[in-house]
């Protein structure tokens, strides 16, 4: 039986997250007691039960029962319980900015601040992050790619690594994104900007795509670049990363960098062990 206990920060997308597993075909239950975990686990692996696969909702609503977290896990695990912890991370930015468009009052700060819950939380969630199976950060994840990750790690048996990886186009003249890993500049690539046609068009059209590829210096770029995100990346996920960040950055972010991203980006999407999310943060500049 597959059992997954979904927890992480309020705002991050746990219930989201329970219901496109409810759609893969797990039995979700929300807010559980921690209690009464050992026993439901029990219950749904009983002889007779035509239930599978278990995903459970545990968050800080939970209070002081948290506390009693670790020896419910060791509890599970003496019981033959082979569970998954799936963490729902998210900056404290995005997480401030969910609860004011929201307008929802966070669990932990009642009449206080909602960066005092989130400080608070963090602390009381840290033993579930640190034990957790997988970690995904929703900062910047459409629902869409949500879905997708989730997907590759409970659907089938894929051998998912816990690797999100972001590729991130961008232009120098509006600065490096302050949370890329990898930073890989193409200005040395012929640019289509001055090419009569293509100025106003943007790596995401075939004709810019084609002038950039052209050049066999673009491709020798590519097939390198490749070669040693392959080398890097296994040796990222020994070490226990579950974000990377790469970005790929020309001048105006529309071009160069747009194109070169794509196609790193189609070399990478192949890979089950680990997610793939493609951004352009200057193409519409």
């Amino acid at each position: 039986m597959k059992f997954v206990i979904v927890t992480g920060m309020s705002g991050a997308g746990k219930s989201t997250a329970l219901k496109m597993l409810e759609d893969m075909g797990y039995f979700c239950v929300d807010n559980l007691p921690i209690a009464l975990l050992p026993k439901f686990a029990e219950l749904a692996h009983a002889p007779g039960s035509d239930i599978s696969q278990v995903a459970v909702g545990v968050d800080i609503r939970n209070g002081r029962s948290l506390d009693e977290m670790s020896s419910v896990l060791e509890h599970l695990k003496a019981s033959g319980v082979a569970y998954q912890i799936l963490y729902l991370e998210a900056s404290d930015e995005v997480l401030v900015k969910r609860y004011k468009e929201t307008r929802r009052t966070h669990p932990l700060a009642k009449q206080g601040r909602v960066e005092d819950g989130i400080r608070q939380e963090r602390e009381k969630l840290l033993y579930l992050k640190e034990n957790a199976t997988y970690i995904l950060d929703t900062s910047q994840l459409l629902t869409r790619e949500l879905k997708k990750a989730l997907e590759q790690i409970f659907a089938g048996e894929k051998n998912f690594k816990n690797l999100m990886i972001t590729v991130l186009s961008f232009g120098f003249k509006y600065g490096i994104p302050s949370d890329c890993d990898l930073v890989f500049d193409v200005r040395f690539l012929p640019n289509p900007y001055y090419v009569e046609g293509l100025k106003y068009k943007t790596g995401n059209d075939k004709e810019v795509q084609d002038f950039v590829m052209g050049y066999e210096l673009s491709h020798t770029f590519l097939d390198k670049l490749v070669d040693m995100l392959e080398f890097l990346i296994p040796n990222y996920i020994l070490e226990g990363k579950n974000q990377l960040v790469i970005g790929i950055g020309c001048t105006g972010g529309k071009h160069r960098s747009v194109t070169l991203a794509n196609k790193l980006f189609e070399a990478l999407s192949n890979c089950p062990e680990y997610g793939v999310r493609l951004e352009h943060r200057d193409v519409s500049r």
